[in-house]
C-alpha cells in the first residue's frame, strides 16, 4: 500500500491535503521554490541509482551476495528498491525491524544479533510459520544464549529449530566469541542442540578499522583469518548443520577487505558468502567517505559512491559578523560522529541549480542545539542572508534517517518526484 503523507510528517506543508508518493510527485513541488518547509532531508533519486547498481554489480563482479543492514533506512520503498536491484536478502538488527522488511517482500534475511528473548523468539518462530518461504539467520555467541533459547523451545510444541550463526567478535569491542577454543565449544553445543541447527559463521569487521590503511589492512585481515580458521575447525568436526556453509561479514567501511572471508577457500562443502553493507544506498560526506577513499585506493576505483542524502535549511538569522543560525538541529541531523558540513548555498529569490553555489571551505557548523545550527564564517568572504538556503552533508546517514517519518525524493534539477517513508 503507497503510504499517505501528512502535515503529521515533519516539513510536509501544512496548507496541502494528504498525499502519496504518486501525488507528491503529480504536484511538482522544487526545492528552489520553498515549497516544503526547513529543515528537508531530501534524497537525490539520480545518486540512489546509481549507488544501488553500483553496490551491486561490486558485489557480482566479487561473486558474494549482498544483504543490505537494513536498520541504515528502515524504509519499505528503500529495501524494495534494493531487492530489485538484486540483493540477496536484507539484515537486520532486531526482530521488530525484520518484521517490518517480511511486510516490504523480504524472504531472506540476517539478523546480525544475538536472539534470546522470549517474545522474541515467539515473533520469529510466528513470523516463519505464516511466510513459508521465509529464511532468517541469526546470531549466537554464547553458551548462555544458547541456553536460553533451548529452555524456550521445551515448550513450543512441534518446534523446528531456528537457524543460527555463530557470531566471533573483537576483544574489547561488541558481540562475538573471543576465543577460538570459545568459538569451537559454543558451536559444538549448537551441533548437539535439538533447538537451533548451525549454519555458518559471521563477525563485523567495522570494529576493527581506524580509517588508516596499514592498520585497517592489517587488523581485518587478522580478524579475517581467525574467523576462517574457525569455520575450517567447525567443518573439520563436521559441525555445519546444512549443505552449504553461510559466510558472512560487513559494515560500510572496509567491506573490501572482508572479502577472502566470504569466499571460505578450502572448505569441504560450497560456502555463500554475504556482504552485509547497509550505508551504501545513500553514502555520506564525511565518516563513510573517508573510508571510501581507501577502498578506491586499494581497489583502483573511480566511480564508485555518491552522496545521496542532504538536509536542506533556511538561514533564519545572522546575529553578529560571522555567525548564522539554521533552521536544522539535533532533532534533524546525524552528530553522532561529527557535525554537519556545509555543502552548497541557494540564495533567496534563486530557482535554478546552475545559480546555486559550493559553500567556501570556511563556512563550519560548529554546535548543533534541538532546533538550530551554528554556522561560522569569514565575514569578508561570502556572507549569508537571512532566507538563504543552506544544504548540509553528514556523517553516518543511519541517525539522520531515524529522526525523519519521511524524505522526499528529488532531481538533480530539484524536482520532487517521489517521497520514502520510515519504520522506526
Amino acid at each position: 500500500m503507497d503510504p499517505l503523507f501528512n502535515a503529521y510528517c515533519k516539513s510536509f506543508p501544512l496548507n496541502s491535503e494528504p498525499l502519496t508518493s504518486q501525488g507528491i510527485a503529480a504536484r511538482q513541488w522544487n526545492l528552489l521554490a520553498d515549497d516544503l518547509a526547513y529543515p528537508l532531508a531530501v534524497l537525490n533519486r539520480p545518486a540512489l541509482s546509481h549507488n544501488l547498481a553500483w553496490m551491486q554489480a561490486y558485489a557480482q563482479r566479487k561473486r558474494v551476495h549482498l544483504a543490505p543492514h537494513g536498520k541504515t533506512t528502515m524504509s519499505p520503498e528503500l529495501f524494495r528498491l534494493q531487492l530489485e536491484a538484486g540483493a540477496w536478502g536484507l539484515t537486520f538488527a532486531t526482530i521488530f525491524q525484520l518484521g517490518i522488511g517480511v511486510q516490504a517482500g523480504v524472504r531472506k534475511a540476517i539478523i546480525a544479533n544475538q536472539v534470546l528473548a522470549a517474545v522474541d523468539l515467539a515473533g520469529l518462530r510466528s513470523l516463519l510459520q505464516v511466510h513459508g518461504d521465509l529464511q532468517v539467520w541469526f546470531l549466537v555467541d554464547s553458551l548462555a544464549q544458547l541456553q536460553l533459547i533451548e529452555q524456550w523451545a521445551v515448550s513450543q510444541p512441534a518446534f523446528k529449530p531456528f537457524d543460527v550463526l555463530l557470531e566471533i567478535g573483537v576483544a574489547g569491542k561488541r558481540t562475538g566469541c573471543r576465543t577460538q577454543q570459545e568459538a569451537l565449544a559454543l558451536a559444538q553445543a549448537m551441533h548437539q542442540s535439538t533447538a537451533v541447527r548451525l549454519c555458518g559463521v559471521e563477525c563485523y569487521e567495522g570494529n576493527a578499522a581506524q580509517c588508516d590503511n596499514d592498520f585497517d589492512v592489517a587488523a581485518v585481515s587478522d580478524l579475517v583469518r581467525r574467523v576462517l580458521d574457525i569455520a575450517h575447525a567447525c567443518d573439520a568436526q563436521q559441525l555445519f548443520a546444512m549443505d552449504t556453509i553461510l559466510l558472512t561479514a560487513g559494515g560500510s567501511a572496509v567491506f573490501d577487505l572482508v572479502l577472502p572471508l566470504l569466499t571460505g577457500s578450502g572448505l569441504s562443502k560450497p560456502v555463500e558468502g554475504v556482504l552485509r553493507s547497509g550505508c551504501y544506498i545513500t553514502h555520506d560526506h564525511g565518516h563513510y567517505q573517508r573510508y571510501l577513499n581507501l577502498v578506491q585506493q586499494r581497489e583502483g576505483l573511480q566511480d564508485s559512491l555518491r552522496p545521496a542524502l542532504e538536509v536542506w535549511t533556511l538561514v533564519q538569522s545572522v546575529p553578529e559578523p560571522g555567525l548564522a543560525f539554521l533552521t536544522c538541529g539535533r532533532r534533524d541531523i546525524s552528530y553522532d560522529i561529527e557535525l554537519p558540513m556545509p555543502q552548497r548555498l541557494a540564495r533567496a529569490g534563486v530557482h535554478r541549480m546552475d545559480q546555486v553555489v559550493a559553500t567556501p571551505p570556511d563556512w563550519r557548523i560548529t554546535a548543533l542545539n534541538d532546533q538550530h545550527a551554528y554556522l561560522q564564517f569569514d565575514p569578508a568572504g561570502l556572507v549569508p542572508v537571512v532566507g538563504d538556503r543552506v544544504v548540509l552533508g553528514l556523517s553516518h546517514p543511519c541517525t539522520t534517517f531515524d529522526k525523519w517519518r519521511w524524505m522526499v525524493v528529488a532531481e538533480d534539477d530539484g524536482l520532487v518526484t517521489g517521497a520514502i517513508h520510515t519504520c522506526f
